[in-house]
């Protein structure tokens, strides 16, 4: 064993958070010196690549899920993790092992340093890093049927952008990550659709005339087939209350439209369900996969996202959802319009990141003033994360009347007080939990685990 090889799992972990200081720097150049140095690993698999602002993780969570039903082995890489770093990294549903983990870690750091010392392209970045070993996980130790890959950051020059995959996925396209990606919705649809790769079928929940016009032009130029929501398949919401709605679905693909059953909310979902089945269309049609009726109906009824308008308190009822960018609040705040029950006093506990639309955010809540009883804003331990000052600020300006507002210095404390307040409230007192996916992994390990995580 070499004298710098980790022999601690979370001495490993330490030097792959230490690789953050690098920031997220686009462009495969490190990416593909390093598989080069593999024997290019990646080849030997099949992919669907999932891009898109929003519903890329409740996308790959059904795809997964479907597949698995049909007993189809499946390797899952998602972004960010909730509790668990190795939530990324998933073979069949369960997290990558910390010893295999530590192995490919100790393996990848020998490259990641001959990248510093023998190139100009300088230190990989820790996401860059984490992606050469799911590609080794999932092409040397587990070895899945099919991979569900979904992007970081935008798509063209994402560090998953280094595979050909079977069927490319773009979402949707929204206002985020705008300082790397573009100012107007036209140029972030370009960077995501530099993940459509010549041939390959591009399936597309976007519905916008000036972004559906950028995906067109690029699948042209590959002379990919483009399959729209709306056009060559779509979903209806048909029923819907708390923890489950039903859908109707139907496609180019099928002689009938088929029901299904969602465990979970939201009209986004609706669509991010029906992006996932026409994805499965396209691999029953033209990869010859297996599906029967009843695997899909399993699979999609037994999807769980965690942090997606999720439950994790029923009484005091107190409902995570991850929102984190406009798009993402202006869903949020549908679902509730439709979920809440009547004469409901809704509070929300809001934090967010610096770098997010915040004003726009704080704009998208406006059409639950009714029912918003307190707007409580916070801050938590993130680099990023705004100040709770900065966020009172970001909600005037957007239109918040300060009765409204309140900061809170403390959110464990805040949570603490209210849990054992409200104890025994009535259900008439909502409390939602939105504005970060990384706010609410940390709210989420304030609560007990979850039924459906008990085991693993």
């Amino acid at each position: 064993m070499s004298a710098e090889e980790f022999v601690e799992y979370e001495e490993g972990l330490d030097w792959l958070h230490g690789l953050l200081r690098f920031g997220a720097r686009p462009g495969l150049e490190r990416m593909n010196w390093v598989l080069e140095e593999f024997n290019h690993p990646e080849r030997r698999l099949a992919f669907i690549h999932v891009a898109g602002t929003n519903g890329k993780g409740s996308t790959c969570a059904f795809l997964t899920q479907m597949l698995m039903e049909a007993n189809y082995s499946v390797g899952t890489f998602t972004s960010p993790y909730m509790v668990d770093f190795r939530e990324r990294i998933r073979y069949n549903g369960s997290m990558i092992s910390q010893e295999d983990l530590l192995t490919l870690m100790n393996e990848v750091k020998v490259l990641v340093d001959r990248c510093e010392k023998e190139t100009s392209f300088g230190s990989l970045t820790e996401f860059e890093v984490i992606t050469i070993i799911a590609i080794l996980y999932f092409a040397r130790v587990v070895r899945p049927a099919v991979v569900v890959w979904e992007t970081g950051l935008g798509g063209r020059l994402d560090s998953t952008n280094v595979v050909s995959p079977i069927v490319s996925v773009i979402t949707n396209v929204g206002m985020d990550h705008t300082q790397v990606l573009g100012n107007s919705l036209e140029e972030i649809a370009r960077e995501k659709a530099g993940i459509i790769k010549p041939g390959v079928p591009v399936v597309t929940g976007e519905r916008r005339p000036e972004v559906l016009a950028v995906l067109q032009d690029k699948a042209k130029q590959t002379r990919s087939t483009l399959y729209q929501i709306g056009n060559h398949f779509d979903a209806q919401q048909v029923a819907e209350q708390l923890g489950e709605q039903q859908l109707r679905y139907k496609s180019i693909h099928r002689r009938e439209p088929s029901s299904y059953r969602l465990t979970m909310n939201g009209m986004h979902q609706t669509d991010n369900a029906a992006v996932a089945l026409m994805t499965i269309d396209v691999l029953r049609n033209y990869f010859s996969y297996l599906l029967e009726e009843e695997e899909i109906v399993r699979g999609l009824q037994q999807t769980r996202w965690p942090g997606r308008l999720e439950i994790v308190s029923p009484r005091p009822m107190v409902v995570l959802d991850g929102a984190h960018n406009q798009e993402g609040i202006a869903a949020l705040t549908g679902s509730l319009k439709q979920l809440l029950p009547a004469g409901t006093r809704l509070h929300l506990l809001f934090a967010g990141l610096g770098d997010k639309p915040l004003t726009g955010m704080a704009k998208a809540l406006d059409p639950l003033k009714d029912q918003i009883e307190a707007l409580h804003v916070t801050s938590f331990d993130f680099p990023r994360a705004a100040d709770a000052q900065t966020l009172y600020e970001a909600f005037r300006t957007g239109g918040w009347e300060d009765e409204y507002l309140d900061t809170v210095p403390d959110w464990r404390a805040f949570l603490l007080s209210w849990m054992q307040e409200k104890q025994s409230a009535k259900a008439d007192d909502w409390l939602v939990i939105c504005g970060s996916l990384y706010f609410i992994a940390q709210v989420r390990a304030f609560f007990p685990t979850t039924v459906e995580e008990a085991g693993e």
